[in-house]
């Protein structure tokens, strides 16, 4: 059967893994991802694996941290929503202004009632005038109507008149969530769009790599409940893929630990993921997992995630304090590793009076045709300047305010990152890591802690002390990981809700750190996390970090060999699966409405209703499983029903919801040669 090419893309990191038919690693690699060119780091991944090896390699599958990164840290590509019947109070309520900005919120006159009705006709003119306007100014459009789960005639038309108006990818609100809540619909639509771009960007570029090295077998992509979808798939619905480094962290640990039973924490340079796995297997949130503050209707793993991984800037927040993320910057060692030039502003910086600007480098983050197309010229000329190398903020704020004023701009649409000091940097001044320039580190700890103290009142460390303030920032982040271990465990019990999760945690990290710190200190509670559930840390930083976080609360930790590419192990341990929805309601008496894909149809009785939506689910979920890439399929039912049984009436139905679940192994080089052969 061949080699399996596991790759992941990470916002720091790009990882590669040879996997046999023995699910066994046979050889790993680790390479700085580079955003503004992802070729560079994919090939270089690829290139650091035994060469000999790569012609044997029958399939290959990626994960990727950059489309749930995109939402945690807001950026994305320019979008137009297109909102059909939409009322002003349902926009409010979508965050859309938030997210695209309130000038790219288009609606228009039409959708459909609870029952599938239309609501009102369709304005096609006033969808012509939007996309007309719009097309030359963004990257794709997103189409939600009301109640487009019950019928999605209307959101198919405006993308067939976007098809022909614009050649611009546009995604339906139908096509992504099966659940009623216009709002949430809208969000996950757009958050779908503005993902197009950056995922065929990634898609191509692994492409590109793979054909320069003669490597012929399918490329695959994780989804965030674990499962795997061919490239095209993943173009169509790149939300889909939200959560994606996370399931393959976890399928990824569970493989190389061995264990059943395990709370995964997956640590990456801009988040920090954990999932409860049991017997194997991880829950699944349906209802959509929350991410950066936003729960887009995605099928995924439950993970509890928080903006803090090893390169989180670490900054000062009014009422906080010292406060870690979500922001990501470039740490100030890997900053001067790569380019040398910087170490000499940083030690003029270590010796000159406080500056918020002091540690701040303007980096090229990423290359979107779509926003450079429309940058003013200033903001073009400063991109051209920070393509040819980091840009000094401290001088550019002195010297060059326009110059400071366009890179500003620039990092807030995402094609610029900063620099700043991180977790990272402080592991390197603590000895804990020292794979990059331990000299930036400390320079950049003095630095920071002077701007603490001095700008902020924050902070007793003496002058010159880079140790002190980092080992602060290191419990800061010891003390944030525990306390999102504690909150998920809460969760897990589902007896409390979010706010009463958060403060317990936080009441029981303050009291499982006070011990750590002190253990010699009298007390009359001991606490212990998990105790039939060991932590399993995977991820580049995770070392740095976990055991003392076990140490802490007092639990098993396992960190198996391979746990740095864990992400790229489990990346090609999936399958192929679709779920498709239909919902049966009965809206009179004696009348069984299914909620098909091209509209409602009535039946005078469920078992009838029922049969056909079996039939209609499991033909169209074995289609989408074998169009994502399975090479064969089995089907499996779930149904969810909601009635009643009264003496009087009997049994009343009310709803149900009927699951198709299409599932198979993804197809490889050799499964397409066998398809191929005659009988």
């Amino acid at each position: 059967m061949g080699l399996m090419l596991g790759i992941d893309t990470g916002g720091t990191f790009t990882d590669a893994v040879l996997v046999d038919e023995r699910r066994e690693v046979l050889a790993a690699a680790k390479q700085l991802t580079t955003r503004y060119d992802l070729t560079v780091g994919i090939a270089r991944a690829i290139d650091s694996l035994p060469p000999e090896s790569l012609s044997a390699v029958s399939l290959v599958s990626l994960s990727t941290t950059l489309t749930t990164n995109s939402v945690v840290e807001g950026k994305g590509s320019p979008v137009c929503a297109l909102l059909i019947g939409y009322d002003e109070r349902q926009v409010q309520n979508s965050g859309l202004a938030e997210l695209l900005g309130p000038e790219a919120i288009v609606t228009v006159a039409g959708g459909h009632d609870a029952n599938g009705a239309e609501a009102a006709p369709l304005d096609e003119e006033a969808v012509r005038r939007a996309i007309l306007n719009w097309r030359d100014k963004v990257s794709a459009f997103a189409i939600s109507a009301t109640f487009s789960v019950r019928n999605p005639r209307h959101e198919v038309r405006v993308r067939e008149l976007v098809q022909e108006l614009s050649r611009k990818p546009a995604t339906c609100g139908h096509e992504l969530a099966s659940s009623l809540g216009a709002p949430r619909r809208a969000a996950t639509v757009a958050l779908n769009a503005r993902m197009i771009t950056h995922v065929q960007r990634l898609i191509e570029s692994v492409e590109a790599i793979l054909s320069a090295r003669g490597i012929d077998a399918p490329l695959m992509i994780v989804k965030g409940d674990g499962s795997l979808i061919n490239a095209q798939s993943a173009l169509q619905r790149p939300v889909g893929t939200v959560l994606s480094g996370p399931a393959a962290s976890v399928l990824g640990a569970c493989a190389l630990s061995g264990l059943r039973d395990a709370i995964v924490a997956d640590m990456g340079g801009t988040t920090t993921d954990i999932a409860v796995v049991r017997n194997g297997r991880p829950e699944l949130s349906f209802d959509g997992a929350l991410i950066g503050g936003w729960q887009p209707m995605v099928e995924a793993v439950r993970v509890y995630s928080i903006g803090l991984g090893g390169d989180s800037e670490v900054r000062f927040s009014g009422g906080e304090g010292i406060s870690i993320g979500p922001r990501r910057v470039v740490p100030l060692s890997l900053l001067a590793a790569e380019h040398p030039e910087v170490l000499p502003v940083l030690e003029r910086q270590a010796n000159s009076a406080p500056h918020g600007s002091q540690l701040r480098f303007a980096l090229r983050l990423q290359h979107d045709e779509a926003l450079l197309a429309r940058l003013p010229d200033d903001e073009l000329q400063a991109w051209e300047r920070v393509s040819v190398k980091p840009v000094d903020m401290e001088y550019a704020t002195a010297e060059d305010r326009r110059l400071a004023r366009a890179l500003a701009r620039l990092e807030r649409k995402g094609l610029v990152i900063y620099s700043g000091f991180t977790p990272t940097d402080a592991a390197h001044v603590l000895g804990i890591s020292s794979h990059w320039s331990t000299r930036a580190a400390e320079l950049g700890a003095r630095i920071w802690a002077r701007q603490m103290r001095r700008l902020y009142g924050c902070g007793t460390w003496p002058d010159g002390d880079a140790e002190g303030p980092s080992r602060e920032v290191f419990d800061l982040v010891v003390d944030g990981i525990s306390q999102k271990l504690i909150e998920a465990g809460l969760h897990e019990q589902n007896r409390l809700a979010a706010a009463q999760a958060d403060k317990l945690a936080r009441l029981l990290t303050e009291m499982v750190m006070e011990q750590r710190r002190d253990p010699s200190k009298p007390s009359l509670f001991s606490v212990q996390f998990a105790g039939d559930a060991p932590v399993v840390a995977v991820g580049g930083p995770a070392a740095s970090y976990y055991p003392e976080v076990a140490r802490g609360l007092r639990t098993g930790l396992y960190m198996p060999r391979f746990a740095e590419v864990a992400n790229a192990v489990g990346a090609v341990l999936g399958e192929v699966s679709q779920r498709v929805h239909l919902t049966i309601t009965q809206p009179t008496r004696g009348t069984f409405r299914v909620f098909a894909p091209d509209g409602p149809k009535d039946f005078p009785q469920l078992g009838e209703a029922v049969e056909y939506a079996r039939t209609l689910a499991a033909d169209e979920a074995a289609t989408q499983a074998r169009e994502a890439g399975a090479a064969s399929v089995q089907i499996d039912f779930e149904q969810d029903e909601n009635s009643v049984s009264n003496e009087i009436d009997g049994d009343v139905f009310f709803e149900m919801r009927l699951t198709a679940i299409a599932y198979g192994p993804p197809c490889r080089r050799i499964d397409r040669v066998a398809q191929a052969e005659p009988a």
